[in-house]
């Protein structure tokens, strides 16, 4: 019988290679890309629109799920998510590829039972997540400010 060592070791020869530092740099490089597009979409924003920063945030966001979504639909998020891994999830992009994805497995389902119910599987327990850390982080802060200052 061969212990769990040596079958580790043995294997060791026909697993690929961890190129680490590459995929960090990857993922790096196409994340911050993936935010500059969003700094150059709040400046156009701000200077076609006439809008504030904090006015440009919301039709900033908004583009970037509509592009993240699109991408997604034509295969093309797909393609940068393998080369890019982690940097791919940028919070906002990547969470509209994983709504879209879903949608899109699951469509054949109908639109009520496969597309909607699919998608908000996922969306659910993000937005349940967020919605408790919300509230304890401000509870935190209201906490600091009452007591502390």
């Amino acid at each position: 019988m061969i212990s769990r060592d040596n079958y580790k070791q043995s294997i060791k020869q026909y697993q690929p290679k961890k190129k680490l530092f590459t995929n960090c740099v990857k993922a790096f490089v196409i994340g911050g890309l993936i935010c500059v597009v969003g700094q150059l979409l709040t400046f156009m924003y701000m200077n076609l629109f006439d809008f504030t920063a904090k006015q440009a945030g919301n039709p900033t966001v908004t583009t970037l799920i509509l592009l993240a979504a699109l991408l997604t639909g034509f295969g093309v998020y797909d393609k940068l998510g393998q080369f890019a891994g982690a940097g791919s999830a940028v919070p906002v992009t990547g969470f509209a590829n994983s709504i879209t994805s879903a949608a899109l497995e699951h469509r054949s389902e109908g639109i009520v039972l496969g597309v909607a119910t699919n998608m908000f599987k996922l969306a659910g327990s993000v937005i349940v997540f967020g919605t408790v850390a919300a509230y304890i982080v401000g509870m935190i802060r209201y906490a600091v400010q009452q007591f502390l200052l």
